[in-house]
């Protein structure tokens, strides 16, 4: 039994590997019939309350405000990016660490697939650093499908397929 996928979860940081993993989430989601949820989590390193004693920040409600608004902007002007696709697309900015946040998202949206870029570190910055990506997948509720830097391939099956079912 195959299980449709109707809707995709794209978290969006705004860099070129969101970007190319929101391209290639919008026309797949145009070939599968999907709608989408573009997310954007705002990354609070004061939630958990470690650092409130030894650290702080003044205005720190009105910089996540600030913050939230912002993204909340830039992710509306993303949706014609996928909208003029024909595909259904709402947003959301949360708060919390990023790769927590999205799996919290996913299990409670009900997502069918998750499509995100990947910044591709390898080596001692990968370990040091972690990869939101990484995180995802392991502990994702559903598939996740990881867009690396360079999908000129698809791109181009992509145009074709489009060409010939346009044709047809």
């Amino acid at each position: 039994m195959t299980e449709a996928i109707a809707r995709i979860l794209v978290p969006v940081d705004f860099s070129p590997h969101s970007d190319r993993a929101l391209r290639y989430a919008t026309r797949l989601a145009a070939w599968l019939g999907a709608s989408m949820a573009l997310v954007h989590v705002v990354d609070n390193p004061f939630a958990s309350g470690a650092w409130t004693s030894e650290v702080y920040v003044p205005n720190l409600s009105q910089m996540l405000d600030d913050l939230i608004g912002d993204a909340t902007r830039r992710l509306t002007e993303l949706m014609p990016v996928v909208s003029d696709h024909g595909v259904k697309v709402d947003v959301k900015v949360l708060t919390g660490q990023p790769a927590y946040t999205i799996i919290e998202h996913a299990h409670s949206g009900q997502f069918d697939l998750i499509v995100m870029g990947t910044h591709g570190r390898t080596g001692f910055s990968h370990v040091l650093m972690g990869s939101v990506a990484e995180q995802v997948v392991r502990r994702a509720p559903c598939p996740v499908l990881t867009v690396r830097d360079i999908v000129p391939r698809f791109e181009e099956e992509w145009q074709t397929a489009s060409h010939h079912k346009t044709a047809a």
